[in-house]
């Protein structure tokens, strides 16, 4: 009889955060899930990678922020081999009670870097209004974080 994997409710939650952005999608390889959209990765959720034990959620933050995070709260973040370089950072999923709400900001955040910004700012203006070309990341940010994960 085949067995039925059940999916771990974090990337369950994770994924319907992720998929509530605009063109986002998700590959799941074994384990592990990449978040992308139009084929760039903004999120990986990474459950024992090269046996290392955690549970994360790997995002991009701004420059210089993943060091800070990692250094000032080491038992939630760390640097993601191959990714620090360019300014990615993980959150542990499996210590503590998870703040979804921060989960979320990273996840919204690494978005609007990897997004093409015409995209994020043209879906957002469907959805909230207008933004003009020149608003920029910030208010891409801003708005993006409204995004509620039960939308489609």
């Amino acid at each position: 009889m085949p067995k039925h994997s059940v999916e771990d409710p974090r990337l369950t939650r994770l994924t319907k955060i992720a998929l509530a952005l605009p063109e986002a999608s998700r590959e799941v390889y074994g384990s592990h899930a990449q978040f992308l959209v139009r084929k760039k990765t903004f999120a990986y959720y990474l459950d024992n990678h090269h046996g290392d034990g955690i549970v994360a959620v790997t995002c991009k933050v701004l420059s210089g922020d993943n060091k800070e995070l990692a250094q000032a709260q080491p038992d939630r973040f760390y640097l993601p081999a191959y990714l620090t370089s360019k300014g990615w950072v993980a959150l542990r999923l499996d210590v503590g009670k998870i703040d979804w709400d921060e989960v979320k900001n990273l996840l919204v955040g690494s978005y609007a870097f990897i997004a093409p910004k015409r995209l994020a700012l043209a879906r957002l203006s469907q959805k909230w209004g207008h933004f003009s070309h020149e608003a920029g990341v910030l208010s891409a940010l801003e708005a993006l974080s409204c995004i509620d994960e039960r939308t489609p």
